[in-house]
Formats: C-alpha cells, sequence, structure tokens
C-alpha cells in the first residue's frame, strides 16, 4: 500500500469531548487522563441495503460541523478483539449520505477500511494486523465534492479512500464506535482534531 505524505495543517485546534453532539448516547461515557471512554450498545452499526439486505443507522458518533475547506483528525487505541468491532471517524449528512472510516475486527484480523454510503453502502478494507496495541489516527480532508481519508499508526499517513460527496448537504463529522454483534466494546479515544483540508491529493 503507497505512504503518502501530506502537508501539514497552518493551525491545527484540539477539539473537547463535550463539543460535539452524540447521534445516540454510549451506554457509558467517561472522560480520564484526557481521553473519552464510550461503551457501545451490542448490535450498534451503520450500514445500507448492499449484499446484507437490512438498514441500520444506530451507532455511536460524537459529531460538529464540518465545514469545507477543513480536516478532521480522531485517535483511538486498538484493543479491541469481537468481530466487527470498530472505531474510527464518521461523516454524516443524513441516513442516505454518510462515511465511516475505521479499524475493523474482521475475520480475526484488525481492517483498516471505509464504507462510503450514497443510498446504498460499499465496504473496502485492508488487513493492518501490525498495528494492534497501538494508536490509530485516522483524518478526513474536505475539500469540494470530495472526502480524502488516510491513516496511520507508526509512521507517515497512507491513503484509504477518495470518496465523492454531495457538497451542497450539511456535513458533520467526528469520533465513532460500534459493536455489531458484541456487548463488551469500549473504545479509547486520545484525540480529537480540526485544521486546514490537505493542500494536495499527492
Amino acid at each position: 500500500m503507497a505512504i503518502v505524505w501530506i502537508m501539514p495543517s497552518r493551525e491545527t485546534r484540539r477539539l473537547a469531548w463535550n463539543s460535539g453532539t452524540w447521534t445516540r448516547e454510549p451506554l457509558s461515557v467517561e472522560i480520564q487522563d484526557g481521553n473519552l471512554f464510550a461503551k457501545a450498545a451490542e448490535g450498534s452499526d451503520w450500514w445500507r441495503n448492499t449484499s446484507y439486505n437490512f438498514v441500520h443507522n444506530d451507532g455511536h458518533a460524537l459529531l460538529q460541523e464540518f465545514e469545507e475547506g477543513t480536516a478532521m483528525e480522531v485517535t483511538f487505541r486498538l484493543n479491541y478483539t469481537q468481530n466487527f468491532d470498530q472505531c474510527g471517524i464518521f461523516l454524516y449528512a443524513d441516513d442516505l449520505n454518510w462515511i465511516k472510516a475505521a479499524v475493523e475486527q474482521s475475520d480475526g484480523v484488525p481492517q483498516l477500511g471505509a464504507v462510503v454510503t450514497i443510498n446504498n453502502s460499499d465496504w473496502s478494507t485492508a488487513p493492518v494486523p501490525e498495528w494492534f496495541g497501538k494508536e490509530v489516527t485516522i483524518r478526513a480532508s474536505r475539500e469540494g465534492n470530495a472526502i480524502t481519508v488516510r491513516a496511520k499508526s507508526d509512521g507517515d499517513f497512507r491513503m484509504v479512500r477518495v470518496a465523492p460527496i454531495d457538497q451542497n448537504l450539511n456535513w458533520r463529522a467526528g469520533p465513532y464506535l460500534c459493536a455489531p454483534t458484541g456487548p463488551n466494546l469500549i473504545g479509547e479515544f486520545t484525540s480529537w482534531t480540526m485544521g486546514d483540508a490537505d493542500r494536495s491529493l499527492h
């Protein structure tokens, strides 16, 4: 997988955990030593139709406004093992238009991927077993009619996805977690920041 270098934001600000609004309140939320710990409800997820023929709109996401020309980063600790447990960043306009980018446990391996939904969902993944036990940062940059998603653990950001969006919709974004099949996911988020959008795609 290609490594991508990006120009750093000129201004980056840390976002307070109480500055967003939950789409669905987690079972519990605690802030310890500046980190956010949230427990996901069993069965929580986002998906629309494709292959599985069901719709889920009940994941836990802490969202605030995500304007054009900005980038958001969410950092979390990859320490969960239940199949389909996931933490990452969620971008939301409405129930038919959203993106989630995360590390999700699938088939016994942490998978870095993204689900892009425009009426129906798709899903792309790549295994990252070497990231287990480490902090992971996922970055979403909004410019024009596109979202660029990158991620890193140790080292430089790598490209995850370039996805189309309806730029006329009002988009919000922030950290999220889901536990589609298990009852014990407690996501640990260590940082949430906002800055300028990427200056170039490559």
